[in-house]
């Protein structure tokens, strides 16, 4: 949840840094265990923050979808296909000749994926 004025401003932009510097992609719960990452929760922040207060966490998203990780981009293409899909589909599109990589995790098993293949496969619809 997030606080009120400056408060939650630093923790929007501590979840947009997290997100910029991240080299892994995961939407839940990763291992036997099911550990949320850090990187994960700060997802989970932003995307609460576009719903909350959206024109201040829009911006962030954009920023990120510019000067992220290869991972902090699809994050940021991620979250535009819950506000704006055209603005998600021209961002994926644009990621499609982005050469850098991410481990994914989707429950206990890791992989690893090019941003590139990440971004074709989101526009056509998987």
């Amino acid at each position: 949840m997030f606080g009120i004025g400056k408060s939650r401003d630093r923790e929007l932009d501590a979840a947009v840094k997290e997100l910029a510097g991240a080299d892994t992609l995961a939407f839940g719960g990763v291992g036997i265990a099911g550990t949320l990452l850090p990187v994960t929760e700060a997802y989970r922040r932003v995307e609460e923050a576009l719903h909350a207060h959206p024109d201040e966490a829009r911006d962030k998203v954009d920023w990120l979808l510019r000067h992220g990780s290869p991972a902090g981009k699809a994050y940021a293409a991620t979250l535009l296909e819950r506000v704006d899909p055209a603005a998600a589909r021209d961002a994926w599109a644009s990621l499609r000749d982005d050469k850098g990589e991410f481990t994914t995790f989707t429950g206990c098993v890791m992989g690893n994926a090019s941003l590139r293949g990440y971004a074709t496969e989101r526009l056509a619809g998987r």
